[in-house]
């Protein structure tokens, strides 16, 4: 339903804007300039998904791979303890925990498709222990929130549109990435955490979070203290090895359960092609949408005001360009995501807006659609604090995606 608004908004905005422009400015070209918009966002749409059939048709068939392999598993075993000390409500061994820890692998991994049934599952188990059943407990808000902030290790789709897009090296958002779906997780495990009374300094808790703290200060600072000209070599580099490494693992976890590696990369790599494919309707619709609201003027007219304050402060606004895609995540995925795609095609996939919105969009997860579904699912209609923290952790995601896209791109 907000889709729907956004969409038709994005029409209605354009032609009054148009209109303006037409009338009280004498612009007569610029409906002109609209129509040839939907031809050529049509146009580009089509030649983004052609490239787009093929990265995800390999990625997801490597994702196959670590599913059938045990990937998930083996990220549950390393991250179990942490889970039990942050959902105290949940007793020991019940079904909800299990669904949770496989949930979050699944996610951090990216693989929707397998991360959607879990994270409902989870949902109904933990239902099961709500002595309120039209009330969300302590439980289901913690991993609603941690759910929306949306901790990603791999963002494959990401990664794919923008070797459609011609990228130099597609691979190059990919700690960008990291380091901003962290600091939106922390924030949103830490506030709620703190409203839960949950305590954060027992030993097993500040072990790992110390830890993986500790990790991304380390590569913060090392990519501070390194020349300009030297950050997007590491980066690049450091990005595309980790992902290498990771394919290595997923086969040899393949190999050591002794399933059939390359028939199991087949039937990944087919959900790949349908989920291209699918896609196509969806990409078209948003990026003519915004192509019009483009044309019209109206999106400009926005940035602008956007920018206004800060170029008053003294500020460098270079990041203005992204915002859209930052501001549409939240409210909608396949927004957002035309929300990039269009802002790589307009600024170009390797200039400073394309990179930040490409954090931007893979650095939280759609608050509204995912607190609707999966509470939507176990009847629940008191969400309580749920949305505050839920959209904190996508602010910070958006605060923090600046400061890492300036550190690293700029």
């Amino acid at each position: 339903m907000v889709l729907n608004y956004i969409w038709i908004s994005f029409f209605l905005v354009a032609f009054v804007v148009a209109l303006v422009r037409t009338i009280f400015f004498g612009d007569t070209g610029v409906f002109a300039a609209i129509v040839q918009s939907t031809f050529d966002m049509a146009s580009t749409s089509i030649d983004i998904i052609i490239v787009l059939i093929g990265v995800m048709t390999l990625w997801l068939g490597i994702m196959k791979i670590g599913e059938k392999g045990g990937a998930i598993h083996v990220i549950s075993r390393m991250f179990s303890p942490l889970i039990k000390k942050l959902f105290p409500e949940v007793p020991d061994k019940h079904p909800a925990m299990g669904a949770m820890i496989m949930n979050f692998s699944a996610n951090m991994l990216g693989l929707d498709n397998a991360a959607t049934p879990l994270g409902l599952k989870a949902m109904e188990e933990l239902q099961t222990i709500n002595p309120k059943k039209d009330t969300a407990s302590n439980a289901q808000i913690m991993f609603l929130v941690l759910n929306t902030s949306a901790l990603t290790l791999i963002p494959v789709s990401i990664m794919a549109v923008r070797e459609a897009m011609g990228a130099a090296n597609p691979a190059d958002i990919f700690i960008p990435i990291l380091l901003t779906t962290f600091c939106s997780s922390m924030v949103g495990l830490i506030s709620v955490s703190i409203r839960q009374r949950i305590n954060l300094f027992n030993h097993v808790v500040v072990l790992y979070l110390g830890t993986i703290t500790a990790i991304i200060v380390g590569i913060v600072m090392l990519i501070a203290h390194l020349p300009k000209s030297e950050i997007e070599k590491v980066v690049s580099v450091g990005g595309n090895f980790i992902l290498l490494v990771i394919i290595i693992a997923f086969i040899a976890l393949g190999m050591r359960k002794k399933i059939n590696v390359y028939d199991t990369f087949i039937d990944g790599a087919k959900e790949g092609f349908h989920v291209a494919v699918k896609i196509i309707p969806y990409l078209v619709a948003m990026l003519v949408a915004i192509g019009v609201f483009r044309a019209s003027g109206a999106l400009d007219y926005i940035i602008l005001g956007i920018k206004a304050p800060f170029e008053w402060l003294g500020l460098n606004t270079d990041f203005v360009g992204a915002l859209p895609t930052g501001l549409m995540k939240p409210l909608s995925g396949s927004g957002a995501r035309g929300m990039m795609t269009e802002a790589m095609d307009f600024y170009g996939p390797d200039s400073f807006v394309g990179r930040l919105a490409c954090t931007f969009q893979g650095s939280t997860e759609t608050t509204f659609y995912t607190l609707a579904v999966y509470y939507g699912a176990v009847n629940i209609k008191n969400s309580r604090y749920t949305l505050q923290y839920g959209l904190l952790a996508d602010f910070t995601a958006i605060i923090a995606g600046i400061f890492i896209a300036y550190l690293f791109f700029h």
